[in-house]
């Protein structure tokens, strides 16, 4: 356990190689096991985890739900729309309330950066940050890294290009952050009202036309225009989005021969990416995706249960 000791997994930076190896490892066995169906239901047998999502979610929250229970756990999904929460509870109170039903395991997602910290340091369980405003989104940097290891053998060394809404990702940053960590090369290619600014201080190439970005690359990461997050005026339309930042045959033709496609989804179809591409049964690892998060979700379960264990 002493290369995976947090309590809690609330964002990538800071993490170090030998502790995202740790996750990966485990996750490695449990894709298997969940192919077989030869899942360790005692792992968190009388344990209780709880999904506690302020903002909507089907991929992230149904993987955790179906990671704690291939696990053992008893797994409570908390609807935020029909809780005290919408009758005006405070993410503090709200706190208290799970701190007295001693759930052992805490997925929060959060449209403010910083929610789930802020539960960490008020709640006696174990929290996972499943995606908080624009800081980070741990889990799925993990899921992405094991997908691209699963298909290549390794992170290290290969070029990587995240494309699109930056600026809004936490996916972004949680990817940036994991994957210079790992040892490869990272491109940000996007119109620049969608980049942060000074992002190149974090070690990555910045691009603001797809060809050059993606030219040779071994993997092209997309991101989601997030319309909700950004204010008007930063992309005209999202025709005119898809015409120079939408992925397309044309444009991935500049990257590897052999590069993987990825998107984190949802997926808008037409304006981040074609259909032709996305759903390309060679090049697409978007689906792939889907399964390393359930593996990835059971590994963090299994790493902050046993190290909560050994520090009991």
């Amino acid at each position: 356990m002493s290369s995976f000791p947090r309590r809690h997994l609330l964002q990538i930076e800071g993490m170090e190689r030998p502790e995202i190896d740790a996750v990966l490892d485990l996750a490695e066995s449990y894709v298997l096991l969940n192919r077989t169906g030869k899942t360790p239901r005692d792992l968190l047998r009388g344990r209780t985890l709880i999904n506690l999502f302020f903002e909507d979610s089907t991929r992230t929250r149904t993987s955790f739900e179906l990671a704690g229970k291939r696990l053992g756990a008893d797994v409570l999904n908390m609807s935020v729309s029909t809780s005290s929460v919408n009758k005006g509870e405070t993410l503090l109170d709200t706190a208290a309330t799970l701190n007295a039903m001693h759930c052992d395991l805490l997925v929060v997602r959060h449209d403010q950066s910083g929610a789930p910290h802020l539960l960490a340091q008020k709640v006696e369980a174990s929290v996972v940050n499943a995606g908080d405003g624009t800081h980070e989104h741990p889990t799925q940097a993990l899921l992405d890294a094991l997908t691209i290891r699963r298909r290549r053998g390794r992170v290290e060394g290969l070029s990587v290009a995240i494309c699109g809404d930056v600026m809004h990702s936490r996916v972004a940053r949680s990817n940036i952050h994991l994957l210079l960590t790992m040892g490869a090369r990272v491109r940000v290619v996007g119109p620049p009202t969608l980049l942060p600014a000074e992002i190149e201080r974090l070690g990555v190439e910045v691009f603001h036309d797809m060809a050059a970005g993606l030219a040779g690359v071994d993997v092209v990461m997309m991101l989601r225009l997030q319309r909700e997050r950004m204010a008007r005026g930063l992309v005209p339309s999202a025709r005119e989005f898809f015409r120079f930042y939408g992925l397309d045959q044309a444009k991935l033709a500049a990257a590897a021969p052999d590069a993987l496609v990825m998107h984190p989804g949802p997926m808008n179809r037409g304006v981040e990416i074609a259909s032709d591409v996305a759903d390309d049964p060679i090049r697409s690892v978007i689906r792939e995706q889907v399964e390393m998060g359930v593996a990835v979700r059971m590994a963090v379960l299994d790493r902050l249960t046993r190290a909560a264990l050994a520090n009991a």
